[in-house]
């Protein structure tokens, strides 16, 4: 029979969840660009999507593309890792 979980750990569950939402909520970074705000996440991700994007040809033509292994998981990765590289540079506020 498959156990069920007690009403105390779903309520400390929300409990925990209610608590962090305002938390992770403030420490989106905004940025205006032309009079509008965008966050400073989107503005990452479009950055990582296009190094990705530029790093293409240059693996094509150092004839790297062959040996990287399964191409819709190491695009995608690369994006995230320039996005995720993107938002340290500009974004750190250490």
């Amino acid at each position: 029979m498959r156990k069920l979980s007690s009403p105390r750990s779903s309520a400390t569950a929300r409990i925990a969840v209610s608590a962090l939402a305002p938390a992770l909520a403030g420490c989106d970074p905004v940025i205006d660009i032309a009079g509008a705000n965008f966050p400073g996440w989107l503005v990452c991700a479009i950055a990582g999507i296009i190094v990705a994007a530029a790093m293409r040809p240059l693996f094509v033509a150092l004839k790297l593309e062959p040996h990287l292994g399964p191409l819709m998981i190491v695009y995608p990765c690369l994006a995230l890792l320039a996005a995720c590289a993107t938002f340290l540079i500009f974004f750190n506020r250490i």
